[in-house]
């Protein structure tokens, strides 16, 4: 599975916005969802389509404390067949190679990791200001 980017005192940080102003944690989940762009719009363009049901299924989920991406749901519960591969349909006749860290979502993060850790960490430092903060 993928390796996680870790910012160290985020919570501490979060903390510190929402006395701040009660709206600077919202403003700190709509960066990460920005952030979390990156990698589905990677993951988005190679699913594969026949209705694009999956490949619209791709939605940032973020947390004031962390970036998710996900994918399937109602809309499409075959999605993760698609990405991560397995066996389905009656008596599992229908095979994909089956990769643990999938096709789409988690090799969108791999690719585009150090482009990922930059517009999270300039997320960080406008949210600061926002704040009236002064980042390192």
């Amino acid at each position: 599975m993928a390796d996680a980017i870790q910012v160290e005192g985020l919570t501490e940080f979060t903390r510190k916005l929402r006395k701040l102003d009660a709206d600077l944690p919202k403003a700190l989940r709509l960066g990460f969802n920005d952030t979390a762009t990156i990698v589905v719009d990677y993951a988005v363009s190679r699913v594969p389509r026949r209705t694009g049901k999956a490949a619209r299924s791709i939605k940032a989920k973020s947390t004031r404390t962390a970036v998710r991406i996900a994918g399937g749901g109602k809309s499409a519960p075959y999605y993760p067949f698609l990405d991560f591969g397995g066996r389905v349909g009656r008596d599992k006749s229908v095979k994909r190679e089956f990769l643990p860290d999938g096709r789409y979502i988690y090799e969108g993060y791999y690719t585009k990791k150090s482009e990922f850790a930059g517009v999270l960490s300039n997320k960080l430092a406008d949210v600061a200001r926002q704040a009236g903060l002064v980042m390192d």
